[in-house]
């Protein structure tokens, strides 16, 4: 599943022409799933990938975007705002009440230029629980009846609050991020496990880590910051096992993730066509159960 965020901006603009070329480069290597969210470059992501998939057979791909962030005019400064640049001159608002989500799909709708969405998720809600679950999850449960919205779920960056919310909501899958990689293992405690005897899908995002886990270099990124240097020797330990058995480390991280039985899939984000092909390319090694426990055992 191609991850949005990076041609919304994060970390740094990019092109509208290098934008299409990674969505190309996605659809070209048979990816046909897409997640992305008003958050991502407030808008531009949505709306890159809706200008992508325009004359594209509705019926042959899947998108998946997200409510909790309204998008209103900004007359401040935008440019940097948490980590996205290059993006129109608009601002997030909070809002997880019911009139909210109803606005916010409206507007990705819009943005996407699509009739329906394939997967509704309630985004980041880690201070208003109580709000999404009273507000935002009825209105998307009432679209999920209605044919509007195909699946319903949340998507977070922590396992405890999914796992409190499929307790208490009827929801079709969870998009947890960087919470189940070869450095952060913290969703099998109970949040992977509540799932799959739940019959709750998982899209695994975060795969990489933002990157450390790709390529960890001085100076990588973990969870969207500069990584301490003690994660950084961490990561190169792990790359170094994985040199020995004539693996990428990125292919190790992946065939982690997607080893485990309640993970659906994973959200992979680029910001060009090449690092859509070598991460494609890394389905094509064969990870032995023995690598993944020898870097378990590090």
């Amino acid at each position: 599943m191609l991850g949005t965020a990076p041609i919304g901006g994060l970390y740094s603009p990019v092109p509208a022409d290098a934008a299409h070329a990674t969505c190309d480069a996605a659809w070209q290597a048979g990816i046909r799933a897409f997640d992305t969210a008003p958050h991502y470059g407030v808008g531009l992501a949505e709306q890159r990938l809706g200008e992508f998939l325009a004359g594209k057979p509705r019926g042959e791909y899947v998108v998946s975007t997200k409510v909790g962030r309204l998008l209103v005019p900004s007359a401040g400064q935008v440019d940097g705002v948490e980590g996205f640049y290059g993006t129109p001159r608009l601002t997030r608002v909070w809002d997880f009440s019911r009139d909210g989500a109803l606005r916010s799909l409206e507007e990705s709708l819009a943005r996407l230029g699509l009739d329906r969405i394939d997967v509704a998720l309630i985004h980041d809600p880690d201070e208003h629980a109580a709000q999404a679950l009273d507000g935002a999850y009825p209105a998307l449960h009432q679209l999920r009846s209605e044919g509007v919205v195909g699946a319903i779920g949340i998507g977070m960056n922590q396992p405890e609050l999914p796992a409190w919310f499929i307790a208490r909501a009827e929801l079709d899958c969870v998009l947890i991020a960087g919470r189940y990689s070869l450095l952060d293992t913290s969703a099998a405690a109970e949040l992977l496990p509540e799932c799959e005897r739940r019959g709750v899908g998982v899209l695994a995002g975060g795969v990489f880590n933002s990157g450390i886990l790709a390529d960890p270099q001085p100076g990588a990124r973990y969870d969207y910051r500069p990584a301490a240097p003690a994660l950084v020797e961490r990561a190169q330990r792990i790359r170094a096992v994985c040199a020995g058995h004539g693996l990428p480390i990125g292919a190790a991280a992946l065939a982690f993730t997607l080893r485990h039985p309640a993970i659906t899939a994973a959200v992979i984000g680029a910001r060009t066509a090449s690092e859509i092909v070598e991460d494609v390319g890394y389905l094509a090694y064969d990870v032995p159960d023995e690598v993944l426990a020898e870097v378990d055992a590090l």
